[in-house]
C-alpha cells in the first residue's frame, strides 16, 4: 500500500476555499486502486493560519503511477500550469509513505 499527504497551510478563515476543492468527486474517484481519500483538518488552533491534509492511500505504488500517468491527472496539472498560485495558500507539502505494517485494533464495537 501507498499513501500519498498532501498539507495545505492557509490563512486563517480561508480553509473552506481548499476543502470545497478536495471534497468534490473527481476523475482521481474512480482510478483503479485507489482505496480511499480523506480531507481533514488540524484542530490545533493557530493564531493566523490553518492546516488542512488530503491523504490518498493506494492499494500499490503501481496504481498510484497509474493514476500519475493518466490523462486526466496530466491536463488538470496543465490547466494550472502558469497561473500564480492563490493568495491564500501559504505552503504545499506532499509526502509518499509505503505501508510496511497495519496493526489492527481490537475493539468490543466490532
Amino acid at each position: 500500500m501507498l499513501i500519498q499527504t498532501r498539507t495545505i497551510v492557509v490563512k486563517k478563515g480561508t480553509a473552506d476555499l481548499v476543502l470545497e476543492r478536495f471534497m468534490q468527486d473527481g476523475p482521481m474517484d474512480t482510478m483503479e486502486g485507489l482505496i480511499d481519500r480523506s480531507v481533514m483538518v488540524n484542530r490545533k488552533k493557530q493564531d493566523d493560519q490553518e492546516e488542512i491534509v488530503v491523504m490518498a492511500r493506494w492499494r500499490s505504488v503501481e496504481d498510484w503511477k497509474n493514476w500519475e500517468k493518466s490523462d486526466a491527472h496530466i491536463q488538470g496539472h496543465r490547466q494550472n500550469q502558469g497561473k500564480p498560485k492563490p493568495d491564500h495558500i501559504i505552503s504545499v507539502t506532499v509526502n509518499m509513505y509505503e505501508v510496511k505494517a497495519i496493526k489492527e485494533g481490537v475493539s468490543k464495537y466490532k
